[in-house]
């Protein structure tokens, strides 16, 4: 008697991002084993990522190098200026990049912390003379801006613009005194109510280095290499105190850290980590929000060799942590967490991205070696780039019975023009099988813009529902999607597979 074809329908695949951490075999199908260049969009599909429209035409003073920071001035009066750092210049501009690099001062670094404070913008790096720039007088050193040289002390890596002050920490010599300038003079350090505090004695563990600031329900939070100080009273820095300590979790780097309105996200040596979780438990796994990529996030974190950078967008809901010498970024979904604690995730590969900025108007700018450009279209700079999923062991319910895969049914939303390569595997090999086709050309219809005679009536998007062939047999069944986005959005809807139970292995 015929075995009837048994089904999976794979709804919303990913739905729940990247898994590489749990057993393939006893993951949850809802996770991917595999998510590249993807986000979780809207409606909880696995997409595409936008891309990279490269807006600068003239990047001469950029020469070879990329755009290493990007930062959004704005003031009260409605001024604005886009300024990015590269080939050790500081540049303003989109379309062009010009060199507003004081006379007479030499950069041989580019990882700058910018920060706006009371209509002005305020650059800090490690053993440089900090700046200042307003639309009035320009981009100044603080010893022209002051009339004199600027002590060694104040030459700091990190700043914070919180509580009507600058902060700021990490010069050559000293990684524990925090200085705070006066009342609304991001200038001054040494006059008025401006003073400086030593954290040495209050680490938790007995010694460690100040890395971030971060400004949070009226507390200065400072990240160390292995652990956190919380100051309680920041609004009045002579008085304030330390009210809580954590052991154990410390901060990267400085350019990880991204305050998202309600807590406070930054990336620890063992992944993503949450302020308030963190401070709230006390312990690493509770508040590990990449829990589901630890593995590899810990990797890459050993290996990295150059400053990472990160951006929050709320009009995206994700926070973006880009390894740069790597060409690899991890895009967490902020929409909501999992049964785990953790975050949904994708991996972004092989990528231009090197540093981000957001707008007020939710633009997200990114840095690249073809200068700057904004995270829209389905492009990078006129570059396709490869969309790839690809489940989880597939065992039907039942891993000791052969299966003999006989077809795929991949629904596509979008991806007009793409040719798509359908992939499945046995056994966990690595050597799959492909079926490609090609998605056609067809333009949605819109009510009120094509008659119904003539166009249907689709809503706008285009949903294509292909049926493969497959061969081949195995106890574990892998099932993958790839496509090379080249102008078009791609969302997976649902993957239907039908296959019939053979004998017990």
């Amino acid at each position: 008697m015929a075995q009837p074809l048994q089904s999976i329908n794979l709804v919303a695949p990913a739905f729940k991002g990247v898994n590489t951490e749990d057993s393939p075999l006893a993951q949850d199908p809802s996770y991917a084993d595999v998510a590249d260049n993807a986000v979780i969009d809207k409606r909880g599909r696995i997409a595409a990522r936008k891309g990279i429209d490269v807006v600068t035409t003239d990047k001469t003073e950029l020469g070879t190098d990329y755009v290493h920071k990007i930062h959004y001035f704005y003031d009260d009066a409605g001024n604005e200026v886009v300024f990015t750092a590269g080939n050790n210049k500081i540049m303003t501009g989109t379309t062009t990049l010009t060199d507003v690099t004081p006379g007479s001062y030499t950069i041989t670094a580019n990882n700058w912390k910018i920060v706006n404070f009371n209509d002005k913008a305020y650059f800090f790096q490690r053993g440089y003379d900090p700046l200042v720039y307003d639309n009035a007088t320009g981009l100044r050193t603080f010893t022209v801006a002051n009339g004199t040289a600027t002590a060694a002390t104040l030459k700091c890596h990190e700043a914070l613009a919180a509580y009507g002050r600058l902060w700021i920490v990490d010069n050559a010599t000293d990684t524990q005194t925090i200085y705070w300038s006066d009342l609304l003079i991001g200038t001054d350090f040494t006059g008025g109510s401006s003073g400086s505090i030593d954290v040495s004695k209050a680490w938790p563990d007995g010694y460690d280095e100040v890395r971030a600031l971060a400004a949070h329900n009226n507390t200065l939070i400072i990240f160390g290499k292995h652990s956190i100080l919380v100051y309680g009273g920041a609004s009045s820095p002579a008085s304030m105190a330390l009210v809580d300590t954590v052991a154990g979790v410390g901060c990267i780097c400085r350019n990880s850290v991204q305050h998202i309105g309600t807590d406070v996200l930054f990336m620890s040596p063992s992944g993503l980590r949450s302020l308030g979780r963190t401070i709230q438990e006390k312990s690493l796994p509770l508040s590990d929000l990449s829990l589901n990529v630890k593995t590899e996030i810990i990797s890459l974190i050993s290996n990295r060799t150059l400053p990472t950078a990160s951006v929050y967008s709320p009009e995206n809901s994700f926070y973006i942590i880009v390894f740069p010498d790597q060409l690899t970024a991890y895009c967490f979904d902020l929409k909501g967490k999992l049964e785990n604690g953790a975050y949904r995730v994708t991996r972004w590969t092989s990528i231009p991205h090197k540093s981000f900025e957001v707008k007020t108007d939710g633009t997200v700018y990114i840095g690249t070696v073809d200068g700057l450009g904004t995270y829209s279209g389905y492009l990078d700079n006129t570059t396709a780039y490869r969309f790839r999923y690809y489940s989880p062991g597939l065992t039907f319910g039942d891993p000791a019975k052969t299966k003999l895969l006989k077809k795929l049914r991949p629904t596509l939303v979008g991806a007009t023009g793409a040719t798509v390569f359908m992939k499945w595997s046995y056994d966990l090999a690595t050597d799959f099988k492909t079926y490609e086709f090609t998605v056609g050309n067809q333009v949605p219809a819109y009510y009120g813009v094509d008659e119904f005679a003539i166009g249907e009536f689709t809503g706008g998007e285009l949903t294509t529902r292909n049926s493969v062939q497959a061969t081949g047999n195995g106890s574990i069944i892998t099932i993958g999607l790839e496509a090379d986005i080249n102008g078009s959005a791609l969302s997976l809807q649902e993957i239907n597979v039908l296959a019939l139970m053979g004998k017990t292995v």
